[in-house]
């Protein structure tokens, strides 16, 4: 495989420019039992797609371009279209390998398959992940406009089976460079007709969930509780807010961006407010004495390195795949008593807010209010109890609980386009989609 998995993207990137590969693709063919690289010479990662039991579930398709400006990769991975066209944001963000690229976005995408779900929506679960280019500077303007350009002609070339929207890394005006060149995409901005940042949505919901695991745990509320969030960027900012209006005694915020540590410094000023700023990787946070952790950064938080050390009796925040492991870390934080709250089922909100973005609006929507209530039964604070009930009853770990559950969900078809997506993706590769982009 020439150790193409760990190679910088930048690296890859230039090789495939250089065998003039601007698009390329990994299906799998359920009629083989295998998955099918567009290109012969790229089959060996098919082949590690194929042998790999950690991320790699049946994913239905990665599709992949090469950016004309830049050493990066735009990535659409679609996990599950059973419910309807894959769903979830695009990821703009730093990778120092190629398998630490792929695994991310297999990940991902997943999660959003049985976030969506879990949430009622009809949508299948995927992913956009964009790979930076160390040499081009990420937060110019110009640089932004025309990597998310480029992006939104690319989520055109597929045809639907994805649809994107903001993640980490990305932001309102990048989703309005992308809709600029695709109709593929919630979350642009409300000058636009779109329902602007999710981010106050979702973390409404993930309080919902750490107050059912309160009540869960001890029939106790937020108030005079010490809460550590990991990463204060648009939903853990909000969380903090919400967290004190809550009543919690002391927050212990961190994150790698002194900016925004700076920021919130300033909007809760003579609050109990501790704040620390991390580097890259740098997960201690995790094992600081409190009541609730947060995580509410990036992924892998919660891994054999960090479980042994935390102090928090719950965990509930909004970062994707926290849990290393899925399987072995969700067992380890059980052994040790600890109640988590798995991530797709409390972040759900900012796709909520996404999915009914194309219904229009009304005012104090009871479609999105449902959902941080305490009467619907699939609401966020009713399906954690549900989860954490079933999970003592049965001695299994939450997060496999909620697995099955979102699983058995996620098979369910669309009730008037049923399996489409899988249709689309034949279609593209029936039409020879990976020979019609641009030179890179």
């Amino acid at each position: 495989m020439r150790d193409w998995m760990r190679w910088r993207p930048e690296a890859f990137a230039a090789f495939l420019r250089e065998h003039r590969i601007s698009r390329f693709y990994f299906v799998y063919d359920d009629a083989r039992g295998r998955v099918i690289a567009s290109h012969e010479l790229l089959q060996p990662i098919a082949e590690f797609l194929q042998h790999d039991r950690r991320d790699f579930a049946r994913h239905e398709g990665i599709f992949c371009q090469v950016s004309r400006h830049f050493d990066v990769i735009m990535g659409a991975f679609v996990h599950k279209t059973v419910r309807g066209q894959s769903q979830g944001g695009t990821r703009f963000w730093q990778y120092d390998t190629v398998e630490a690229y792929l695994r991310d976005g297999l990940r991902l995408s997943l999660g959003m398959t049985r976030k969506n779900a879990l949430a009622g929506l009809w949508w299948g679960g995927g992913k956009g992940v964009i790979t930076r280019d160390r040499q081009a500077d990420h937060r110019d303007p110009q640089i932004r406009e025309t990597i998310f350009k480029e992006y939104g002609s690319f989520i055109t070339s597929i045809r639907g089976c994805y649809v994107t929207a903001e993640d980490v890394g990305t932001n309102t005006e990048d989703m309005a460079n992308i809709f600029s060149r695709t109709r593929f995409v919630t979350c642009i901005p409300e000058a636009y007709g779109g329902s602007g940042n999710p981010s106050i949505a979702t973390a409404r919901g993930v309080v919902c969930g750490m107050e059912a695991a309160l009540e869960f745990l001890q029939g106790d509320s937020l108030a005079g509780k010490t809460v550590a969030v990991q990463g204060v960027g648009h939903v853990g900012a909000a969380l903090v807010g919400f967290l004190f209006e809550k009543g919690v005694e002391k927050i212990i915020a961190s994150d790698i961006d002194a900016g925004l540590l700076e920021a919130l410094k300033k909007r809760y000023a003579g609050r109990n407010l501790e704040l620390r700023l991390a580097s890259i990787g740098d997960n201690s946070l995790a094992t600081v004495p409190c009541d609730l952790f947060a995580p509410c950064a990036t992924g892998a938080v919660l891994n054999p390195q960090t479980i042994p050390d935390i102090k928090a009796r719950i965990i509930c925040g909004a970062a994707n795949n926290q849990l290393e492991d899925p399987i072995r870390d969700d067992a380890l934080l059980a052994e040790r008593g600890i109640i988590y709250v798995p991530d797709f089922l409390v972040n759900r909100m900012g796709i909520v807010n996404c999915s009914n973005e194309q219904y229009g609006y009304v005012n104090h929507d009871e479609m999105i209010e449902r959902h941080l209530g305490r009467k619907w039964e699939h609401s966020i604070y009713l399906t954690t109890l549900r989860v954490l009930k079933t999970a003592r009853e049965s001695g299994e770990p939450p997060g496999q609980v909620a697995n099955k559950l979102a699983d058995q969900l996620a098979e369910q078809p669309h009730p008037i386009f049923g399996h489409r997506g899988k249709q689309i993706i034949r279609s593209l590769v029936d039409s020879g989609w990976h020979e019609t982009g641009e030179p890179a």
